[in-house]
């Protein structure tokens, strides 16, 4: 597998628990004074859990560098014409510091137990497909647009605010359907390790790289946006990102140099602040600098 050349960014995944509200705003300072994004999770129906959109606004508020991101959106629960408004909403107020990632729904029962749609595969991937295309809509210059779906409607509604910044709509996909139509319509692609392991990354790659050469686009346009979990240790490995800092260093370079990934967001056990000031202050910037030796070879 190539490396595709991109920036190789760090950020932070923490968890949005109610009870740790003043622990994510701690996070989210460190964060903003040496990384690059926070991606919280969209779970509505967590009865433990903040409304992440309103838990972005205030991390938006209350740092000045660091971008943000739902990583990622519960379409199934946010209408993406609603969805838009609040994306650039969010951009315009934070001077361009907001993204889009997106997924297509899961926890079909929780979901169907807050009042929304319970979708099949096939109708999730439907109705993510149509989202994508209402959401570039809502951020069109046009006077007034339309759009005619199976799952989602526009009837001559007037777009704005615009983003300040070309936002990123990112996808949280799995499947070859879906990784097909990230790589025609999509600017990033957001797996989670323990989802989707390094072993199985090069077949997804192929799968959105093909689809973006028959749209005509190049495919290392595309982020690819790597959710980690793991621990830095002060002792020996114990597996994949469980060890020391040398380790990690090493087993990031190599998912950026021989497995495509261009940026890893930290989900700290327990979102352990040392953790996280280790990754930001230790294991980023190595991994910066061997990724540029490696480009230099």
């Amino acid at each position: 597998m190539a490396d595709y050349g991109r920036e190789v960014q760090f950020g932070v995944f923490p968890s949005p628990k109610a009870d740790s509200f003043d622990r994510i705003m701690e996070i989210a300072s460190m964060a903003d004074r040496g990384l690059d994004l926070i991606g919280i999770q969209d779970h509505p129906y967590q009865r433990r859990f903040l409304d992440t959109w309103s838990l972005m606004a205030t991390i938006l508020a209350r740092t000045h560098q660091v971008h943000v991101f739902p990583d990622v959106a519960s379409l199934p629960l946010r209408p993406p014409a609603v969805m838009a408004k609040a994306a650039a909403s969010m951009d315009v107020m934070s001077n361009g510091r907001f993204e889009l990632g997106l997924g297509a729904g899961s926890f079909w029962e929780a979901i169907g137990a807050m009042g929304g749609p319970q979708r099949s595969g096939a109708e999730a991937a439907s109705a993510l497909e149509e989202a994508v295309r209402v959401i570039r809509l809502m951020w069109s210059q046009e006077r007034s647009v339309r759009f005619d779906g199976t799952h989602y409607q526009l009837n001559g509604v007037r777009p704005g605010p615009a983003p300040v910044h070309p936002i990123g709509i990112w996808l949280g996909v799995f499947g070859p359907r879906m990784l097909r139509l990230l790589g025609r319509e999509a600017d990033g692609w957001v797996p989670s390790s323990s989802y989707v392991p390094p072993a199985v990354l090069p077949d997804k790659h192929v799968r959105i790289d093909d689809a973006a050469a028959d749209a005509g686009r190049d495919p290392a346009t595309i982020r690819r946006v790597y959710n980690v979990m793991g621990t830095i240790t002060e002792g020996a490995s114990r597996g994949f990102l469980e060890g020391p800092v040398d380790q990690w260093v090493e087993e990031l370079t190599e998912l950026v140099v021989e497995y495509g990934m261009d940026t890893f967001l930290l989900a700290a056990e327990a979102d352990d602040p040392f953790q996280i000031r280790v990754f930001s202050e230790e294991v980023a910037p190595a991994v910066r600098s061997a990724v540029a030796d490696a480009r230099r070879t």
